[in-house]
């Protein structure tokens, strides 16, 4: 199956200037997304997770738009977005749509939730008539669980969960083909995420759409996303279908993460035993040598300093980026 979005290498930087320092002095460069590579395909849903700083809201926003790549193709239908000026992009601009982490922030206060539903349909078909764009908006409103009546009303008047209602059907007013969801749950209760997630999961069905599905939550994340990618530092550590990465992860960051999610039996959450995640996680502004995720490895070995470990490809597309993982599979055979 081809894919509707491809991406190959890319790669984002950011300067930085240290407080204090003289005009004429070289900026350090932050380098937030490192030679990130994925395959996405029509009707997919891709989980990315990773800790706060790995850059998986940056990915999102350089796959958008919202941010400069310094490097790499974003390959979506066979156009090539990361090399498109402004004007190039706006063409795809409706079909690639992002829903945001903090839902009231997400929305103009000064504007009526009817108005925020239709701006980006106003802004790509401005020769819609007003009567269609009422009627579309109060049908999307009814779509995503919100009633058609508050149309009129202003964000401030919801709440977090609906909030998220409205920035879902703005997102979906223009009938994307991708959309991004950068850690939509995470600050909603527990009650109100598993509402939220069971509505994308009916759009993505009932819409065709592919999805991105960035969060924290890793039981969240096997529940909607068909594969996951597991980012540190900007780099991707392992990639497998989301069944196969929480049950028999590969990589030690990977073990980490998925021992971090509590059991829902307190007699196996006490007695499991499991990897503690040492240190804090390094400076994108001087990443370690090698892999990037030595310096808090309990595995780490002196060569891990070397070189930067590749993905391989340990069967039926699961990959992992760990030359410790890879030693000990030559072992294996060889044994």
């Amino acid at each position: 199956m081809s894919s509707i979005l491809s991406v190959r290498d890319l790669s984002v930087t950011f300067e930085v200037r240290r407080p204090g320092s003289w005009p004429w002095t070289p900026p350090r460069k932050l380098h937030a997304v490192s030679e990130v590579s994925f395959d996405l395909a029509p009707g997919e849903c891709l989980g990315i997770v990773g800790e706060s700083g790995s850059g998986k809201s940056t990915l999102a926003r350089a796959i958008v738009g919202t941010v400069p790549s310094a490097g790499g193709n974003i390959m979506f239908e066979g156009a090539d977005l990361a090399n498109m000026d402004t004007r190039q992009r706006r063409v795809h601009r409706r079909d690639v749509q992002m829903i945001f982490q903090d839902p009231l922030a997400a929305l103009n206060p000064r504007m009526t939730v009817g108005d925020i539903i239709a701006e980006p349909l106003v802004t790509h078909e401005p020769r819609t008539p007003r009567k269609e764009v009422k009627a579309r908006v109060r049908a999307l409103m009814d779509r995503v669980g919100l009633l058609p009546n508050l149309i009129n009303r202003y964000p401030h008047e919801f709440s977090g969960g609906q909030c998220q209602r409205i920035g879902i059907a703005r997102a979906l007013i223009l009938q994307p083909k991708l959309l991004i969801c950068d850690e939509p749950v995470s600050a909603l209760d527990v009650s109100v995420q598993a509402q939220v997630i069971n509505l994308l999961m009916e759009l993505q069905r009932d819409m065709g759409l592919s999805m991105i599905f960035i969060a924290h939550d890793l039981s969240v994340v096997k529940h909607i996303s068909d594969r996951t990618l597991v980012l540190y530092l900007g780099r991707v550590m392992e990639t497998a279908d989301s069944d196969t990465l929480t049950t028999v992860p590969e990589h030690p960051y990977s073990q980490a993460l998925i021992s971090s999610v509590p059991i829902p039996d307190p007699v196996l959450e006490r007695a499991r035993t499991r990897p503690i995640l040492e240190g804090e996680l390094p400076s994108p502004l001087s990443p370690p040598s090698g892999c990037v995720f030595r310096t808090r490895c309990p595995k780490a070995r002196r060569d891990c300093a070397e070189g930067r470990p590749v993905l391989q490809d340990i069967g039926s597309g699961h990959l992992v980026a760990c030359p410790y993982h890879e030693a000990e599979r030559v072992l294996a055979v060889n044994a």
